[in-house]
């Protein structure tokens, strides 16, 4: 009988049919999702389990699974299988030999070991083996075994999801006591981006300006039920007017940041670019999304998917001192940046991959600072450390990226809208490599995406004034 089959019916072995020796087994591999759940069920947060950056720094160089996460998979062998259903648990003993990390998959096997006919109790012994042959878990258990045979279905389980819906709340509890800035919305003509704009107001995080047609602003407050009591308008005619107008202001100090509102992401960028607007820096602009996703354990960087469409290596070195400067702000000292290709070795026919291995190479001899940099990885072993581990990785970066350097503005775009829209990831957007942050938006972001940005772009604000770009 195959394991599959077997935990679907399960039988019970009683008292009178145990004998010495008799053993059952079940394996298991280890996942972040599995040290999130443990985590939510017994409220162990301990951060060597859960926080990356601590656990890097301890004895055991990375994150670890809870001790009694391998408890519990003894548990569910006796429960289940040897000997099964009507099994009642009177006490075990476990020795933790090594750690188990992500990726791990874990044999586990109990042997009977003894048998009390005066009592009806069973002795097992307990055993956790990883893939390498090395025990990790040893232990005694002490059951009372069934006396009654037991045939039943296992219990079909609910489908159980993490969600991380507490980022845009610590997001903002993190930006609040900063104070807001004086924000530039440009062109605000439709509901969602002046929605955006207010409610970013009404959080504390900016003081918009709003920069457009006073008459369509006020036509579409008044339509989408908004109030503009107390909100500044510069009556500009057209969006072009309106991107020109807000790059002026900009220049000469009267905003913080802009905010894109309904009009062409080229529009803005040009009027950012001009000359006279006095904006330029001399890093290319790029796009960072910042992001989370339930299926990872921190908030990462997908960059570029939105300025640049075909990067060469020139542009990329900026796109990854543009996100780097991101991370800064954010709180990360130090990210790990992935330089993302289909395969995680340098090929001359894949030119992603050339450009990675020049950027590595570039972070080596200082042309760009405060991170470190690994490529090429495909992007499994950029994010999964039991993906790296098995293809022999051995990397700082790997399994553990803060940034993702995608190798254009198409597979970038369609990377960061998959894990938004089939992997319940939240993300912010906004543009970097100006004197000031863009909030770029699309008109399908989610208010929560836009008030995100807008604290993103508070953060990077605060931090210009002592690190200007």
């Amino acid at each position: 009988m195959t394991e599959a089959a077997a935990l679907q019916m399960l039988r019970n072995h009683t008292f009178d049919e145990l004998a010495v020796g008799n053993s059952a087994s079940l394996e298991r591999q280890l996942t972040q999702e599995d040290i999130q759940l443990f985590a939510v069920m017994s409220g162990d947060v301990t951060p060597a389990h859960l926080d990356a950056e601590y656990a890097a720094a301890t004895q055991f160089h990375g994150a670890i699974a809870q001790g009694m996460w391998g408890g519990a998979l003894i548990s569910a062998l006796l429960g289940m299988r040897l000997p099964g259903p009507g099994t009642v648990y009177l006490g075990q003993t476990l020795s933790f030999l090594a750690p188990v990390r992500v990726g791990d998959r874990l044999t586990v096997t109990v042997t009977v070991a003894a048998k009390d006919p005066a009592g009806g109790r069973v002795t097992l012994a307990c055993r956790c083996v990883n893939q390498h042959g090395q025990a990790v878990i040893t232990g005694e258990a002490s059951v009372l075994a069934p006396t009654e045979k037991i045939e039943c279905p296992a219990a079909t389980l609910p489908e159980v999801r993490l969600h991380t819906d507490g980022g845009l709340r610590r997001l903002l509890q993190q930006v609040q006591p900063l104070g807001p800035i004086r924000v530039a919305v440009v062109h605000p003509c439709d509901a969602l981006s002046l929605a955006g704009a207010l409610d970013a107001r009404a959080a504390g995080l900016i003081v918009p300006l709003l920069v457009g047609p006073r008459a369509r602003i006020e036509a579409v407050a008044l339509e989408a039920g908004l109030s503009l009591d107390g909100v500044e308008i510069e009556d500009v005619p057209h969006s072009h007017a309106a991107a020109a107008r807000a790059a002026e202001l900009a220049g000469r100090g009267a905003v913080q940041a802009l905010m894109k509102g309904s009009l062409h992401t080229d529009e803005l960028v040009s009027a950012v670019l001009a000359p006279d607007a006095g904006l330029r820096t001399k890093r290319r602009l790029s796009h960072c999304f910042l992001m989370q996703t339930p299926a990872y354990p921190r908030p990462f960087i997908i960059t570029d998917a939105a300025i640049n469409i075909a990067p060469t290596l020139e542009h990329k070195a900026d796109i990854v001192r543009n996100a780097v400067t991101l991370a800064h702000a954010i709180g990360v000292a130090r990210p790990r940046v992935a330089i993302l290709a289909a395969v995680e070795t340098v090929n001359p026919s894949m030119p992603a991959t050339l450009d990675a291995a020049a950027l590595c190479k570039m972070a080596e001899r200082g042309q760009i600072e405060g991170a470190v940099l690994d490529g090429p990885l495909a992007f499994d072993n950029a994010v999964s450390a039991a993906a790296a581990r098995v293809k022999g990785i051995a990397s700082p970066v790997a399994g553990q990226a803060d940034v993702l350097v995608v190798p254009d503005l198409e597979s970038g775009n369609l990377l960061a809208k998959q894990l938004e829209y089939m992997g319940d990831a939240a993300s912010a957007g906004i543009v970097l490599g100006a004197r000031l942050p863009i909030v770029l938006t699309s008109r399908a972001d989610s208010r929560e995406t836009r008030m995100a940005s807008c604290a993103i772009a508070v953060l990077l604000a605060h931090h210009f004034r002592t690190a200007p770009p």
